[in-house]
């Protein structure tokens, strides 16, 4: 009798392991197709996101719990524990990583390698709220500043290593290099003009569908000397935080074009 409950027990604890388990991950899956859709807004997807987290989070101690308990009643079902601990650590990991990521950075979502003569868009557009919201950090100084300059002190001190880049190859040349990398990346060309060292393009997301525009100048060297110089804009469409993404494609893509 006393085997019979616990075996019952045991089933019960991995049933409601895997549902949290499982359904986590199908929740935060949901959300960003969802989100990607347009059948709810970004922030309803980053809300379930956060709900699954917690729920992969339980689901994960309450399938330890389960593995404990049924390894001597019915140890088949410490397997089902151990792949639910599998799926939703993975998941738990991940995420948990982005919140990290995005506790470490300011948020903004504005990324350019020059902050007093940023590349324009010409095609494209920058969304009409898109300098209003700068955090002050908590800052007497920068909360006396106007938001663009708020964004520009903020930008340089965590992304001070953003900057121009100097090139060997002419203007249309090294139009065509970037063109080649953007390619590469997958991203969606929207201007293309080498003679004037111009390219526009929108990088997708690959759950949410979010979009960030991108726009990259070539200019010849003042002065002479020959080569050019390569600034570059990174922007999301939407969001306060970009949780970094536009400062690392920005240094990549650089970093990539330097090295030819």
């Amino acid at each position: 009798m006393e085997a019979l409950r616990k075996k019952h027990w045991a089933g019960r604890l991995t049933f409601l392991a895997a549902i949290l388990c499982f359904g986590a991950v199908a929740v935060a899956l949901i959300a960003a197709l969802g989100s990607a859709r347009g059948a709810w807004p970004f922030r309803i997807g980053f809300k379930l996101l956060e709900y699954a987290l917690y729920g992969g989070a339980a689901g994960i101690l309450l399938a330890l719990i389960a593995a404990l308990f049924a390894r001597r009643v019915k140890p088949k079902l410490v397997i089902v524990n151990l792949l639910a601990i599998l799926v939703a650590g993975a998941f738990v990991g991940f995420l948990g990583n982005q919140v990290r990521i995005a506790r470490s950075v300011p948020r903004i979502h504005d990324i350019a390698t020059n902050l007093d003569d940023y590349p324009r868009f010409y095609r494209l557009t920058v969304r009409a709220d898109n300098l209003e919201n700068v955090p002050d950090m908590g800052r007497r100084d920068l909360a006396a500043l106007p938001p663009r300059e708020r964004w520009k002190a903020v930008h340089r001190d965590y992304y001070g290593d953003i900057a121009p880049i100097r090139v060997p190859w002419s203007v249309e040349e090294t139009a065509t290099r970037v063109r080649r990398l953007a390619d590469e990346r997958g991203w969606e060309i929207v201007t293309f003009d080498p003679a004037n060292g111009i390219l526009e393009a929108v990088d997708t997301s690959f759950f949410f569908r979010f979009k960030d525009n991108i726009v990259v100048r070539a200019r010849p060297v003042s002065g002479g000397g020959g080569g050019s110089i390569v600034d570059m804009r990174s922007i999301s469409r939407v969001g306060v935080s970009d949780v970094g993404v536009n400062a690392r494609r920005v240094r990549s893509f650089l970093a990539d074009l330097r090295r030819g």
